[in-house]
């Protein structure tokens, strides 16, 4: 790795994020975070963390690995997810996380004791990459940032049940800048989308969660060994996005290789000269006689 950083970590990346979010010392990061993401509908005071790895009530049932999980002080569970790659089923994924923590809560032996008293439970997922969701964008005119679901009916749009939600933040789609915060949150995605951008705390962020947020972030601040975690994490990173490049690249130039293929069979066919064919579309007239 190259000596030189920037001055803040990328708190997106596994590493960052838990550094920042994931510890008791930061725990006042992570509650100011989940009470922006709930705008209002419930404020947490405070929160514990949870063991992040769930295994299934026998061996055939997966593990499930959470990024980050942890409990209100009303015995709420959030799950908190950082997708980085185009994502694979990640809302079924949310849909599975929640499930195994609401199957969990059931009380082993005599289930009419129990009567199904269930703790909340709220999926937080953010992801870095572009159009995540799809055909779920095109219900809007404009793409989304923040994607709010909850259980409710059909026909009116009425919450059926408040105590299961999901929240998918898409950092791709969040074009804000500083001047255009109408609430706490777009404060936070901002910060988490730029963060590694800036060279010094603003000044009116002094005094606020913010300055916290900077300090902790600060590379000089790590310990050598989380230093060397970080850099770890990083190329990684660096190192998927060149592959990722790469194919992407390659993909455009089998398409234009097909595309002229198929432009140089039609004009073969038409009788055109072998010679002007290749001329046209800059294939080998070799390929065009196989065509």
């Amino acid at each position: 790795m190259s000596d030189k950083h920037s001055r803040y970590i990328n708190p997106l990346l596994d590493f960052s994020f838990k550094k920042i979010f994931g510890t008791d010392s930061n725990k006042d990061l992570l509650i100011d975070f989940v009470n922006a993401v709930l705008a209002g509908r419930k404020t947490i005071i405070n929160l514990e963390y949870n063991k992040n790895e769930h295994h299934g009530e026998n061996k055939e049932q997966a593990t499930a690995v959470f990024d980050l999980l942890c409990t209100g002080d009303k015995g709420e569970k959030f799950l908190i997810e950082i997708q980085h790659s185009k994502p694979v089923n990640f809302k079924k994924r949310g849909i599975f996380y929640t499930s195994r923590l609401i199957s969990e809560q059931a009380e082993k032996g005599e289930m009419k004791a129990w009567k199904y008293n269930i703790s909340e439970v709220y999926f937080i997922g953010i992801l870095d990459k572009p159009e995540p969701f799809g055909s779920l964008d095109k219900l809007t005119d404009q793409k989304r940032h923040l994607h709010d679901i909850c259980l409710c009916y059909r026909d009116t749009g009425e919450i059926f049940y408040e105590g299961l939600g999901y929240t998918y933040i898409d950092l791709a789609n969040f074009t804000k800048t500083e001047n255009e915060f109408t609430e706490k949150l777009d404060v936070w995605l901002y910060h988490l989308k730029h963060l590694e951008e800036k060279e010094n705390l603003p000044q009116h962020l002094r005094k606020t969660i913010f300055e916290r947020l900077y300090d902790v972030a600060e590379y000089t601040n790590l310990t050598k060994e989380e230093q060397n975690m970080y850099d770890a994490d990083l190329k990684r990173k660096w190192d998927n996005e060149a592959v990722l490049a790469y194919r992407e690249e390659q993909g455009e130039e089998k398409g234009k290789l097909e595309m002229a293929s198929e432009i140089a069979l039609k004009l073969k066919k038409k009788g055109m000269a072998i010679l002007e064919i290749a001329e046209l579309t800059q294939l080998n007239p070799e390929e065009i006689e196989k065509l």
